[in-house]
Parts: C-alpha cells; sequence; structure tokens
C-alpha cells in the first residue's frame, strides 16, 4: 500500500444495517445517515482519498459511546472515533465503513485541580476552549499542534506541536484516560498521582494508538502555570545549516526555549506574502521564551549571541504581546501560506524527525531532493526536538505529480530512519505512515499486533489503520 492508496476492506452489510437500526432506536436525530454528514466525517484534509462511514453517531455521554460500541460489538461491525478531523494520515476513513462516534458533543470541562496542576476534561474539548476556561485560574495547557484539536483527538495522536521542546509531547502530559474498549467495557488506565509503578502503563498504550484499541471518554491532563514573562521574535539566517546548528548550540547549552521553529527560504517568501510580514525570504527561526521578565531577556540574548556566532541575525525580539501573537499566527498559518505558492494546488503534508545532531544534514539532503525531483515542497519544522514537516504541492489530477509525489515522500521517509530517525514526529500513522512504520518497527509491528489481537479480537476499532490486522 502507497501514499494515497488505503486499503478497501470488506463490508459487512448485514451487520451495518443492524447496527443503524438499534442506534436510531437508541440515539433518534442524533444518528445520521446524508452523505454530505458522512463525507465531512471521512478523510478530506490532505490527499488520502476519504472513505465515507455508513452513518455518524452524536454522542453525548460515556454510557452512549458504550451503547455504541456494544451494538457493533454484537454485530461485528467498525467503530471510526472522531474529534475535529484535523489529523493528517487518514486516521478517521472508514475503509470497511461502519459508524463514526462524533465526540464533539462530549465537550465538559469535569474538574480543574489548580493545586495540583491537573485537569480532567471529555474529549470534545477543544485545546483552545481549554485553556479559554483555564485563563483565570493562572494556568494553562502548553501542547499546541496549530489546529484547534480536540482533546481527546490529540491524546489519540499523540500530538506534538511548536511547545514540545519545552514541556513535551501528549505521551508527557497525559496523566490518565478512561476508555471504552471493543468489549463496550469502560476502563480507567490510572488515577491522579504524578508518578506510579503500579503494573502495565496502559496510558501510553492508550496515547497514540488512534482509536485502534478503544474510544477514550475522557482525559486527565497535566497543566503549567502561565509564565511571568515571554519574549519572542525571529532571527535570520544565511543557509538552513546554519539555522540548524544555532538551534543545537541553544539545546545543548541549556537554555530554557518554549519554541523554536525552523522555516525554510521559499515558506518564509509564503508567510510573508500570506500574512502581511516583511521579514527577509531567507531560512529563519522562530522563538519564544518563558519565564520571569529578567529571565527572558537573558535568553534571548544570549541566544542572539549564538545566532550571531553561527553567522546568523539579529534576533529582532520583543516582549509585546501583540507582535508575539502576529507572529505566532503566521506560524500556524504556514500550511495555508504554502498553498498560495502555487493556486490550484493540494498539499500533501508529511512529517519525519531525527535527532537534533543530524536534523541540518537531514532537512538540506530532502532540500536537494526537492530540487532534483522539480517539486515545489516548503520545510517548516519543530526544530528543537528534530521535527520538520514538507508541504508537497501537486495538481492532485495529474497522476505524473502524484506518483513524483509519493516516491519522494518514500525517499524523505527512508532518509530519516536512515539518520535513526522516525517516519513520523507527530502525525501519527493513520493509513498514510503504514509502510514506512513496517520498516522502522521490523518485528515490533508483531507485538502491536499482538495486542490489538488481544483487545479487539473481531478488528472493529478504526481498523485498516497503523499497521494490518493479520500478517
Amino acid at each position: 500500500m502507497g501514499l494515497g492508496d488505503p486499503d478497501i476492506g470488506t463490508r459487512n452489510e448485514a451487520g451495518i444495517a443492524a447496527v443503524i437500526g438499534v442506534l436510531r432506536q437508541r440515539l433518534g436525530d442524533r444518528l445520521q445517515t446524508g452523505e454530505a454528514l458522512r463525507g465531512q466525517h471521512a478523510h478530506t484534509t490532505t490527499f488520502i482519498p476519504p472513505q465515507l462511514p455508513d452513518a455518524v453517531a452524536f454522542v453525548q455521554s460515556a454510557e452512549e459511546v458504550r451503547t455504541v460500541v456494544r451494538a457493533c460489538a454484537d454485530h461485528r461491525v467498525p467503530i471510526i472515533p472522531f474529534g475535529t478531523g484535523t489529523s493528517l494520515e487518514g486516521q478517521i476513513n472508514a475503509p470497511q465503513g461502519g459508524i463514526s462516534i462524533d465526540m464533539s458533543g462530549m465537550a465538559r470541562i469535569l474538574s480543574v485541580n489548580s493545586e495540583d496542576l491537573d485537569c480532567t476534561v471529555e474529549p470534545g474539548v477543544t485545546r483552545v476552549d481549554l485553556n479559554t476556561h483555564l485563563r483565570d485560574t493562572g494556568l494553562f495547557f502548553p501542547i499546541d499542534p496549530g489546529a484547534n484539536a480536540s482533546i481527546g483527538g490529540m491524546a489519540a495522536t499523540r500530538a506534538s506541536g511548536t511547545n514540545a521542546v519545552r514541556y513535551g509531547t501528549m505521551r508527557e502530559n497525559v496523566i490518565a484516560v478512561t476508555a471504552v474498549m471493543a468489549s463496550g467495557e469502560e476502563i480507567r488506565t490510572a488515577h491522579r498521582a504524578r508518578k506510579s509503578s503500579a503494573g502495565y502503563d496502559l496510558t501510553r498504550l492508550m496515547v497514540g494508538s488512534e482509536g485502534t484499541l478503544g474510544v477514550i471518554t475522557s482525559v486527565t491532563l497535566r497543566l503549567q502555570g502561565i509564565p511571568q514573562a515571554i519574549s519572542g521574535g525571529v532571527c535570520p539566517f544565511p543557509t538552513v545549516e546554519a539555522a540548524c546548528n544555532a538551534v543545537v548550540m541553544t539545546i545543548q547549552m541549556g537554555i530554557p526555549v518554549a519554541r523554536i521553529e525552523l522555516l525554510d527560504g521559499l515558506q518564509m517568501k509564503a508567510c510573508n506574502a500570506y500574512s502581511k510580514l516583511d521579514y527577509p525570504e531567507g531560512p529563519a527561526l522562530f522563538l519564544e521564551f518563558h519565564g520571569s521578565d529578567a529571565g527572558v531577556a537573558e535568553q534571548a540574548e544570549t541566544f542572539d549571541a549564538i545566532a550571531r556566532d553561527c553567522g546568523g541575525g539579529p534576533f529582532l525580539w520583543t516582549k509585546e504581546p501583540e507582535r508575539r501573537t502576529q507572529l505566532w499566527k503566521a506560524r500556524h498559518d504556514a500550511y495555508w501560506a504554502a498553498l498560495h505558492l502555487r493556486p490550484g494546488s493540494r498539499a500533501i503534508a508529511t512529517d519525519v524527525c531525527v535527532p537534533i545532531s543530524r536534523l541540518a544534514e537531514c532537512v538540506v539532503a530532502t532540500q536537494d531532493d526537492i530540487a532534483s525531483a522539480g517539486l515545489i515542497a516548503p520545510i517548516v519544522g519543530h526544530a528543537g526536538d528534530g521535527n520538520f514537516h514538507v508541504s508537497v504541492l501537486i495538481d492532485g489530477d495529474n497522476p505524473a505529480e502524484v506518483a513524483g509525489a509519493k516516491t519522494f515522500i518514500s525517499r524523505l521517509n527512508a532518509r530519516a530512519l536512515a539518520m535513526d530517525g522516525t517516519c513520523t514526529g507527530e502525525h501519527g500513522i493513520g493509513q498514510g505512515k503504514r509502510p514506512y512504520l513496517i520498516e522502522e518497527m521490523g518485528a515490533g509491528i508483531a507485538v502491536m499486533r499482538q495486542i490489538k489481537q488481544a483487545l479487539d479480537p473481531h478488528n472493529i476499532m478504526n481498523p485498516g489503520k497503523i499497521f494490518a490486522f493479520d500478517a
């Protein structure tokens, strides 16, 4: 299976019809089968073709999730959890049809424990809504993947983002989840204690499982104190290699940078045009520092010295919230900015991650590959942890361009793996990355498959994702 060619599974027509009948009685008009609505719950954000579910169940409680799962388990019908639909590797497609469980109606913030710096939320809460709710507590949730994703979806895909270099990913920030398993039973993976050595780490098993083991019904999260002061800005560099060298030196010196984002020259050109900025159109780093007033100033000045040692600078930084907001909005709009480089094109957004000592080598080799292949493909990355993204702009109706993009992405993944990296730092596997996970994990795939078969013996939980159910 290659990129854009997801499996087409065997449909259980009789079972699907029976489940739709049962759920109509239980959910009423919150079970929808209209084609337009089903299309909205299939994969539409990238080049992978959408595969529609047969119905969408709009659940409002964990009990209703159990109802849907039990009905599907009784008739062996696939279940596809749906958050906000911002995943990028086909995680919400329904290759065998089935029931999409829309979690947007489960959007309550269940508790905030300010003294313990944690909270528990339902899966449909979005990261923006959570931080709005937390604003008056002096706390915030730091994981920021760019899109206003749901917390349940972020946990399921082990999301990351611009703040990961300081605050970690969802793996480090999820304390516990509750989830309905394939049997219809709801489990709790942990309590709120900050550490535990009690048995298997079921929380980590569920985080990143992409809905293939269970449906998450609540998430307990670590929170952080809102910094006293924040500084941030842009630093230009003559080459991508010089920018990456500055990143490595910054991390090795222990500077507690909160965000350090790499944009190549093409991406800077796109961001300038789309967001109406006037930064130099060459490689650049976007940075942010959190701490005290004196601390963030000292960190910015230290980074400026590092940048100059690497041939870059000056580092144009500020503490003004309005200017920082403008900067990070431009970074978050990088995908849309890239599309304007080739009007009418579609973007295949893909990511890899390598040890930061190999980041410059990997990015430069990727730029050379892009040039040799004649592609338009800007690069942006979470440079502090070695993760970068390439948006390959193609005419989706041109078979030659599609084939060329697939071949390039295969080389990109092979390059990252050869550097002891991974085929995905934060997008997850879904359908699009399945072939590369096999190359990355080798015999480890068999262990994953055994876990899946033990917990979901009839393969009803988001089938066709991560790896093939049968060897």
